[in-house]
């Protein structure tokens, strides 16, 4: 399974940001193996592409089993992003739906967890996105658990979004975001414009409560869709273009233009706390991001990564051309953010066979260890699912293990893991009364993303509704009964009682 070791990388500092939170400050993260220091909370962060299909218990349990069982014992808390949790019928009607769904991934951390029980202390979801929070000891957990959402998707809904909970874990804020970005190989600058996205719209307040009559009326102009790349005037080339600052569009509101009210120090820092990026919270993003490493679909005959560690084509020799990596490092998304080295292979696109023949992994599939696979041939392979960290300011994330788990027959990705510790801290006493600027965010707040996000909650019912009557068992039954009670009708109203 290859549970893997990591290191973060240093992020170099990054141009046009407008806002007081400077997170492009480079986080760093211990080396080690599974053997971390005992100060802090020790936390497993899981990413997985469901496929929208219910999680084999005891496979996935099994499979979780070798990550959650590390030399330190359980870790306290379990949080898992997970993507395609579900049809999207069932996603957008609401959380009800999605019960079973969550059952299961809880059931087979319990199994996992090898006699110690696990509870679900929120389990939150944006359309088809879902973010679930564990706890060995909820009762550490303290005051309310907050929550946020933002949907880029067709009209703003969450069939690709990110949906975020903050809890305070002994004192300590915790913040975890999960996301899925925009698919396909040349959609790397609107994967880009998601982050953006995320940052401006992910609030967990509004903004326009946090701080009435700031802001004033909505805007009459037409809406700016955050999820797209924003369009520039002038003749800038792709290259300028990228590395140009951010303009604030209509929808948002920046503390540094002139042509806003001025806000106090005291205002300044209620925004900033409301964001994915409190300074004194330490943030997990994971997801299905779906960076890739090329811009084009993979001609015929092209060299696949492969996991043999003698080969040419082992797929470390392919994470060169890893979009996150380069843009990352570049300044152009996750600003701030740092991720444990990556020795695992490729997590996406994944065929899974009926048979060992012609699998990759045939020797290992015909003993019945492993399920058969292949890379899917009109996809690059890529690592797609992702877990990124930043630190509360001043302190420091300790990674064990970032690794992956084996393929499982429900999914065309493998689940991505990341364990390791993060210290706890006084709760921010120390940044009280200071005036905020030590970090900056890289994109404006959204102040309007709140109302937008409930306006397309209520299309979002109307999708899924719709979507149940036609596509599913449920709705089937729906139409069936709807169509006896017309038939009745009519019989009733044509006498056939006489």
């Amino acid at each position: 399974m290859g549970l893997q070791s990591g290191s973060t990388a240093n992020l170099p500092p990054t141009a046009g940001i407008n806002i007081d939170i400077d997170v492009t400050a480079p986080q760093t993260a211990t080396d080690g193996g599974m053997k971390l220091s005992k100060a802090g909370v020790e936390l497993l962060v899981l990413t997985f592409n469901c496929a929208k299909n219910v999680v084999d218990v005891p496979v996935f349990g099994g499979h979780l089993r070798d990550a959650l069982l590390g030399q330190d014992g359980l870790p306290e808390l379990v949080v898992m992003s997970l993507q395609e949790i579900a049809p999207l019928s069932y996603s957008f009607l609401g959380e009800w739906w999605l019960r079973g769904y969550y059952d299961a991934f809880g059931q087979a951390l319990n199994l996992a967890a090898a006699g110690q029980k696990y509870t679900l202390v929120k389990g939150k979801n944006v359309g088809m996105t879902a973010l679930l929070v564990f706890a060995l000891c909820p009762e550490r957990i303290s005051g309310t658990v907050e929550e946020g959402e933002v949907g880029f998707g067709a009209a703003g809904m969450g069939n690709k979004g990110a949906v975020g909970v903050r809890v305070n874990y002994q004192g300590q804020e915790l913040t975890f975001v999960a996301t899925h970005l925009a698919a396909m190989e040349w959609n790397l600058k609107k994967r880009n414009a998601n982050w953006r996205a995320v940052v401006g719209g992910l609030t967990f307040e509004d903004p326009r409560v946090v701080l009435p009559g700031v802001f004033g009326e909505r805007p009459a102009t037409t809406q700016v869709d955050r999820s797209m790349p924003l369009e520039r005037t002038g003749s800038m080339d792709s290259s300028e273009e990228e590395d140009a600052p951010l303009l604030s569009p209509p929808s948002t509101f920046s503390l540094d233009s002139d042509d806003t009210p001025t806000l106090t120090p005291e205002q300044k820092r209620r925004l900033q706390d409301i964001s994915i990026f409190k300074p004194t919270s330490h943030l997990f993003v994971a997801g299905d991001l779906n960076y890739r490493i090329s811009s084009t679909t993979p001609p015929p005959g092209s060299a696949f990564p492969s996991f043999d560690p003698a080969s040419e084509n082992h797929h470390s020799h392919f994470f060169s051309r890893d979009q996150l990596t380069q843009e990352r490092l570049a300044g152009r998304t996750f600003h701030g953010m740092s991720e444990a080295e990556v020795t695992f292979g490729p997590t996406y696109k994944y065929d899974i066979l009926d048979s060992p023949e012609g699998a990759v992994n045939e020797a290992a599939a015909a003993e019945g260890s492993e399920v058969p696979w292949k890379f899917a041939s009109h996809r690059w392979p890529a690592w797609t699912d992702r877990v990124l960290f930043s630190a509360a300011e001043g302190a420091e994330v300790e990674t064990g293990v970032y690794g992956s788990l084996p393929v499982v027959r429900s999914s065309d990705h493998r689940a991505v893991f990341w364990r390791g510790r993060v210290p706890l801290s006084d709760g921010g006493k120390k940044l009280e009364g200071e005036v905020v600027g030590k970090k900056r965010l890289p994109v404006d707040i959204d102040v309007w993303a709140w109302g937008r996000r409930q306006t397309a909650r209520r299309r979002e019912l109307v999708v899924g509704l719709l979507a149940l009557v036609w596509s599913t068992k449920e709705g089937a039954v729906f139409l069936g009964t709807m169509a006896m009670v017309g038939m009745g009708w009519w019989w009733f109203a044509h006498g056939g009682l006489l």
